[in-house]
């Protein structure tokens, strides 16, 4: 399928190569093979997007959410191959993982994304009578989403929630399939170009490239033509693309790298460690770890309780399945994360060794390290370990406890488990009081790997979690504010202003 959709045509790609993907579950390389655009594709793709934004500008919102729920339906409609695609590309189990659990998941929140696409009030319309002067959120422009690979429909860069969120506030999108599942990108958005069709949407509207090289993304999202970008994957990557956007200006989003720490405070210990253990051990190694918000830093106190639970913990981890990794890159830097952690003073507790099955796979590894060494290399030992890895930091009190949490990098989540009959509020104040600047989202007594989709949810947090705190990928109407600019009119006649700045301010 050497193709590439751009202005509402699958067309040839003008390539530079091919590639094709694995099956990460036997390693066997799948048949299909997709391109590796030259810079003509993207020029071609930017120019149509523009096209489609001009467009897009005179269309009424209820248009953009007739295409969404148009799309909403194709990918109910079309479950079982857009499933079996991404199981043979991931390892996902259909069931319950993809079918039951991510595609209803990305279903809803196209369908959240329609509904706020004609709801005035997320756009913050503000009217000024006195002055005669209107300000409101308007699109930005065209959107270059790169989707990661462990969420291929929820996040995928043509069905995700950035899609979403772009398209509902009134932007285009460019979507860089991610070369782990090029198959399950091809069939989402075949779904979506349909839906465009069907509901008069521009051509251009959706767009979709499939490989580029590394100059040609960092040139793509520094693009004069292009509003915004967003990008989900390592921090390398990303970092790399947030120089190039950087350098003239343009909004990127990035969710990059988070360990998303953990405290189990003494009194949490003493009524439920049993409990806390299971908890722990289901969110950490659930998806075989490849959760962005994976509880991978984990901080007790030092005593009896804590030896007990780090070897309850062990035994739960040595005696779990081990999952399929999503590929041989993410194998390798599994194996890079849990090394760099050792080089840094961890020692294995269980695990760090390889699995006798098919496929990429890694024994489910548990490293532990004394709170004195995390102090004395913080950095090195927040490296992710993407993956089934958790670090265990076991401080010698409460004290050392505020100082490790105060070197914690940016997180998209910190938690705390304190006990249930109060004995724990002093320190759970202290906790929180250093642990929220660090992350976007607090928890109290739950783990952290549910995303809810909910107007409430922040799936951000500050770096380098994210590429800037203020913003979240997830919960709507939130997340559509991220492709928006502030339009400002003063003194224009009534006639000229937009629509939502006509009225009388209540």
């Amino acid at each position: 399928m050497e193709t590439v959709l751009i202005n509402g045509a699958w067309r040839p790609a003008r390539s530079v190569g091919t590639f094709q993907a694995e099956n990460p579950a036997t390693a066997e390389t799948l048949p299909e093979k997709y391109p590796i655009s030259d810079w003509a594709d993207v020029d071609a793709a930017l120019d149509a997007a523009a096209a489609a934004f001009a467009k897009l500008l005179d269309l009424p919102a209820q248009r953009r959410a007739e295409f969404l729920q148009a799309y909403a339906d194709r990918l109910a409609a079309n479950a079982d191959p857009i499933c079996a695609a991404a199981n043979l590309e991931t390892g996902y189990p259909v069931s319950p993982r993809l079918k039951d659990v991510e595609l209803p998941r990305t279903i809803n929140q196209l369908r959240q994304a329609a509904a706020a696409a004609v709801d005035p009030a997320w756009r913050l319309p503000v009217i000024d009578e006195k002055n005669n002067i209107r300000s409101v959120l308007e699109p930005l422009g065209p959107v270059a989403v790169f989707g990661p690979n462990n969420f291929p429909l929820a996040f995928n860069g043509v069905s995700g929630g950035d899609f979403a969120a772009a398209i509902a506030a009134g932007n285009p999108v460019i979507a860089k399939a991610h070369s782990s599942h090029p198959t399950t990108c091809r069939l989402l958005a075949e779904c979506a170009q349909a839906a465009a069709t069907a509901t008069g949407m521009p051509p251009g509207t959706v767009q979709l490239l499939f490989g580029l090289r590394r100059e040609d993304g960092t040139r793509l999202v520094a693009d004069p033509r292009l509003g915004a970008a967003t990008f989900t994957g390592s921090r390398a990557a990303g970092m790399k693309l947030k120089a190039a956007a950087d350098a003239v200006g343009k909004p990127i989003f990035l969710e990059m790298s988070s360990v998303n720490p953990v405290v189990i405070l003494p009194g949490a210990l003493a009524e439920r460690a049993e409990e806390v253990a299971t908890e722990l051990t289901t969110s950490a190694l659930m998806g075989t770890g490849q959760f962005c918000t994976n509880p991978g830093l984990v901080f007790l106190v030092a005593g009896a309780a804590t030896e007990s639970f780090i070897a309850a913990l062990a035994r739960r981890y040595a005696s779990a399945p081990c999952g399929t990794l999503l590929g041989r890159g993410t194998r390798e830097g599994l194996l890079a994360g849990i090394q760099a952690l050792i080089a840094a003073g961890a020692s294995v507790v269980t695990g760090h060794q390889p699995v006798n099955r098919p496929g990429y796979a890694w024994a489910n590894t548990l490293l532990r390290v004394s709170g004195a060494q995390f102090l004395q290399s913080p950095a090195a030992l927040q490296t992710e370990a993407f993956g089934n890895a958790t670090l265990v930091v076991v401080v010698a009190d409460e004290a050392e406890l505020i100082r490790a949490l105060a070197c914690c990098e940016g997180n998209l989540t910190g938690c705390v488990y304190s006990a249930k009959d109060g004995r724990d509020d002093a320190v759970y104040d202290a906790v929180a009081r250093v642990l929220r600047p660090r992350v976007g989202r607090l928890l109290n007594d739950k783990m952290p790997t549910g995303v809810a989709v909910s107007p409430a949810m922040n799936h951000g947090g500050p770096f380098p979690a994210t590429g800037h705190p203020h913003f979240t990928a997830v919960g709507i109407p939130a997340a559509l504010r991220r492709f928006t600019r502030l339009a400002c009119y003063d003194n224009v006649r009534p006639q000229r202003l937009p629509a939502i700045l006509r009225g009388t301010k209540a």
